[in-house]
């Protein structure tokens, strides 16, 4: 009987690791998941906002002082709703997938494009890049950093050989201008790796802690089991005895 209710304590022991293990996926996979619904609203509110932008800001960045009907606003409305649809589809219907944040964090990188395309350019909404590699942050994956990473230099540099206006506000830049901003959206990067980094560390701490708890619960309840299994065998003798 001894050898039976140690044998079920170190078996108590062994599956607390696994346990940690399930535990951890969990916590990791719902704070995805989270972060895709999150996204997925933020993609509906910044098709709004590009609309917004078309129509107030677009005619006098692009036609000077004069405020007319912008072509841009058909680019708000249509390619907008292109880069929203895709992200918010996965975001509803494959919520955690490895996929879908990438897609999303793809797409939120190149709503930053479009807002500095609405914008003819202007310094200021450059920084809505910096401000997307924080969301994408949230999914504590470095990947998705990468991923964000290579589409902002993409853009630059494909938009910056083909129509340098719509991304630096002038006709004629230098031709590594692209690396200066990618050179400051990787500085940035090695902050969110490792806030990335930091926060897995500390999702793997609490389920292992939920874990230890889960076991020291199921260990209590085996020698409360294994009590009573000695006490109906005694109880017998503690009887005969007594007569």
């Amino acid at each position: 009987m001894e050898e039976s209710v140690s044998g079920v304590m170190r078996g108590l022991g062994n599956n607390a690791a696994g346990r940690a293990d399930v535990l951890y996926r969990e916590h990791v996979q719902a704070r995805r998941a989270k972060a895709d619904r999150m996204m997925a609203i933020l993609m509906v509110a910044q098709w709004f906002f590009a609309i917004g932008l078309a129509l107030l800001v677009s005619p006098y960045a692009w036609a000077g002082k004069t405020r007319e009907f912008h072509p841009h606003l058909l680019a708000a409305i249509f390619m907008g709703g292109g880069i929203a649809l895709l992200p918010v589809l996965l975001a509803l219907y494959r919520p955690g997938q490895l996929v879908t944040r990438h897609v999303v964090v793809a797409s939120q990188m190149l709503w930053s494009a479009l807002f500095i395309h609405l914008t003819g350019g202007r310094i200021e909404t450059h920084f809505h890049v910096f401000g997307s590699l924080a969301f994408a942050a949230f999914y504590f994956d470095w990947g998705v950093l990468a991923t964000a990473t290579l589409v902002v230099a993409a853009d630059h540099l494909i938009r910056g050989m083909l129509y340098p206006e719509s991304v630096y506000g002038i006709t004629n830049p230098e031709w590594w201008r692209f690396l200066e901003h990618a050179g400051w959206v990787a500085f940035e990067d090695i902050v969110l790796v490792w806030f990335a980094v930091t926060g897995l560390k500390e999702f793997k701490t609490m389920a292992a802690r939920q874990a230890q708890v889960e076991a020291l619960k199921e260990s209590e309840e085996a020698k409360s089991a294994a009590l009573q299994m000695v006490l109906r065998e005694i109880q017998p003798s503690l009887a005969g005895s007594a007569h």
